[in-house]
């Protein structure tokens, strides 16, 4: 039976948790549907019964791989709920998330502050607007540090608050470290609002919530707290919400505080900071409050942008009286039907209707609308309708993939896409039985529909068949699913640098075709290609005027669709980069020319323009080490040996800690964090993520060319 939601979008918040590996998002997802009631048993990432890391592999690592998106109610509130991985090789379902929230959760470590990965998910949250409330967990381990936490956001992450917003405590922690080592250990949160301290029971996991008067030694910390808070919210309280009875020293009203606090989130001026123990079950359910009181619905979000089939620029607000419109931003492989994942933008969407693909100038049937539970497991819960706001399932789409827009027929409009970051790791991949050779392509094939960072092709020279990926732990996740899900033996050659090439030079070239073989033909093509900056790896763009020159369309199209497969490999055989074609003229014969001339004089074109003029890329990763101030000398002569440059080097506040962050080419680290760990008798800890491209030294290209 079908269910209808019948949503009220000024009450339903679509968030993500994004952090750094080990920041406890996904215990902290799990208290929330908890004392929610979304689930009745707790459960822990150490003995893999959390709600959303349901898969095997997520499971045994105890990490999250995949995106989760879990429906739960709070104070009369539906939150669509997205837990996301924080580990860099699987950037991809981070990017893929935010890209359709709208507003998150960041949570830190209260004893590491911020961490690499905490500065990479909150530029990716910047780059889409997302308004978010911070979490400072882990408020009961030892060296746990609200202050410096806070500092160390301010530092790294909202260095200008007038450009970046600043984070603004609203609760804060009672104590610090755990009754073991600690004379004041964490037991407890004070709500700033209110001012009153809450208490949480231990004997029923933290579901029972006591509100007391503030401890007299608190209340000193709590009052020079609320204080700052004040001025930062007053500063820019245009509509007198507070200011004049702060001034006149009088107890502003709560509600208008919280209405300040909202406006001030929604703008992205202030990040309210709240503090807690997923662990200790301590602080979860003032961070429930706060996204229903601070967080933005799909009405406080600006309308979403896309372009008209003319190219002109469109709006849809998130109305559903509007035309429909939705973002397909994921896809997940099943048994029984490939699901594809839908946040509805404007509009009604509903079943058995046909939506429009753009992108793909096809049609989709839609059947059934499906709200998803994170375990598959749990099934499907039918819905009658995904109205603007909504995120959605649908099974079984034909034509569509991750970053699809779906829209009506007669309303057509392509949403902004996700772009993703490049693969940076190669890896051949060959069944162990050749009569698995077509099911192991079919098997890649599903693999790359539900990860766009995944790559799949076939190596020119040797035949061999590569996967690409975000990371050797990327790959091995791969492998993992072909052996478990599709039941494939396969064997794998070791991980090896995905190389780009770069044009070294513009070129503009023209070229006459008049003869295929014996036969009389005649194109004529005058191009340029030059590099450019852009979000696609390639581009191709037709210039010739029509109206003048009345070249068959076909014969126009058989070029750009050639450039384009050209362009994606360069002459050393590595996929090309920023590399755009420019088609200036072309000239037909209307007895002799073909479609096949014009695709001649397109490889042509291509051929002369990159005949030794192209430079081999090295992906370059971004190093972040944290290691103990005496194994600094080791780990910085390291990094040099392996052509890192190092950019930055700081000392933690007590001088015993630095972290050291290099540029480093990621073809010098596949052993490293092995080996960083024997520099500093196993105390270093190191991150990476992918940072550029740049020219690979000649002595790199030799090897590779074998000579």
């Amino acid at each position: 039976m079908a269910k209808d939601k019948g949503l009220d979008l000024t009450r339903v918040r679509n968030i993500g948790v994004i952090a750094h590996i080990d920041a406890g998002k996904t215990t902290t997802t799990e208290h929330l549907l908890y004392y929610s009631g979304a689930k009745h048993k707790l459960g822990g990432v150490d003995e893999g019964t959390t709600e959303t890391d349901y898969d095997p592999e997520e499971q045994a690592r105890g990490i999250t791989i995949y995106s989760a998106c879990v429906p739960f109610q709070w104070a009369g509130h539906t939150i669509n709920l997205i837990d996301t991985p924080g580990h860099v090789d699987f950037t991809a379902e981070v990017e893929r998330s935010l890209r359709v929230l709208d507003g998150a959760i960041v949570v830190f470590d209260g004893q590491k502050g911020v961490e690499a990965q905490s500065e990479t998910v909150w530029r990716q949250a910047n780059r889409y607007g997302v308004p978010r409330l911070v979490f400072v967990n882990k408020m009961d381990v030892v060296g746990a540090n609200f202050a410096q936490t806070l500092k160390s956001i301010h530092n790294r992450l909202t260095p200008h608050p007038e450009e970046h917003g600043r984070p603004v405590p609203i609760v804060i922690p009672i104590g610090s470290g755990s009754a073991a080592d600690s004379r004041t250990p964490f037991r407890g949160v004070i709500d700033l609002i209110e001012m009153k301290a809450k208490f949480f029971a231990a004997s029923d996991l933290g579901k029972t919530v006591r509100t007391t008067d503030i401890p007299e030694e608190n209340l000193l910390e709590a009052q020079e707290y609320r204080e700052k808070l004040f001025d930062v919210l007053t500063a820019a309280d245009e509509k007198d919400l507070i200011t004049s009875a702060v001034l006149e020293g009088q107890e502003p009203d709560t509600q208008k505080v919280r209405q300040l606090v909202r406006e001030q989130c929604l703008a992205r001026k202030i990040y309210p900071v709240l503090a807690g123990s997923g662990r200790e079950h301590i602080g979860i359910q003032p961070l429930l409050d706060a996204v229903t009181l601070y967080l933005p619905s799909p009405l406080d979000r600006p309308p979403v942008v896309g372009t008209n089939l003319k190219g002109k620029e469109e709006k849809r607000k998130p109305d559903p009286k509007e035309p429909f419109c939705g973002l397909v931003f994921k896809a997940a492989w099943h048994p029984s039907g490939n699901r594809f994942f839908i946040r509805v933008y404007s509009g009604m969407m509903k079943p058995n209707m046909r939506a429009y693909n753009p992108r793909k100038d096809t049609k989709e049937n839609i059947a059934k609308l499906f709200h998803v539970h994170a375990d598959p497991a749990r099934g499907l819960e039918e819905v009658e309708s995904g109205p603007a706001g909504d995120i959605v399932c649908v099974i079984g789409l034909k034509d569509t993939a991750t970053g699809d827009t779906l829209c009506e027929t007669a309303h057509p409009i392509i949403l902004e896409p996700i772009t993703f970051a490049e693969a940076v790791v190669s890896q051949s991949i060959e069944p162990e039985s050749g009569a698995d050779k077509d099911k192991l392509a079919l098997a890649l094939e599903v693999l790359q529909l539900e990860d766009p960072t995944f790559k799949v092709r076939t190596d020119k020279e040797t035949g061999q068949t590569l996967m690409s990926g975000m990371g050797t732990l990327h790959l091995e996740v791969k492998r993992h699913r072909l052996e478990r899900d599709f039941r494939l033996k396969v064997r794998v050659g070791k991980p090896r640098v995905s190389y780009r090439e770069m044009l070294k030079t513009p070129r503009t070239v023209e070229v006459k075709i008049d003869k295929l073989g014996d036969k009389p033909t005649y194109a004529e093509l005058k191009v340029s290609f030059t590099n450019f900056k852009s979000e696609k790896p390639v581009a191709v763009f037709n210039l010739v005027d029509t109206e003048t020159n009345p070249i068959p369309p076909l014969f126009l199209a058989a070029v750009e669709k050639t450039l384009q497969d050209t362009l994606q490999t360069g002459e050393l055989g590595y996929p090309l980069m920023n590399a755009q074609a420019r088609i200036l003229e072309a000239k037909f014969d209307p007895q002799l020319s073909t479609e096949d001339a014009f695709v001649a004089a397109a490889i042509r074109a291509y051929r002369e323009a990159t005949e030794g003029n192209v430079v081999l890329l090295e992906p370059i990763m971004k190093v972040t080490v944290t290691t103990p101030q005496q194994f600094m000398g080791n780990i910085t002569g390291d990094l040099s040996r392996r052509r890192g440059q190092i950019e930055s080097q700081d000392m933690s506040e007590s001088g015993d800690m630095a972290e050291i962050v290099a540029l480093v080419p990621l073809s010098e680290l596949f052993t490293y964090a092995n080996e960083v760990r024997s520099l500093s008798q196993g105390r270093a800890a190191m991150s990476m993520e992918p940072h550029s491209y740049e020219p690979a030294p000649e002595d790199v290209l030799r090897k590779l060319l074998g000579q």
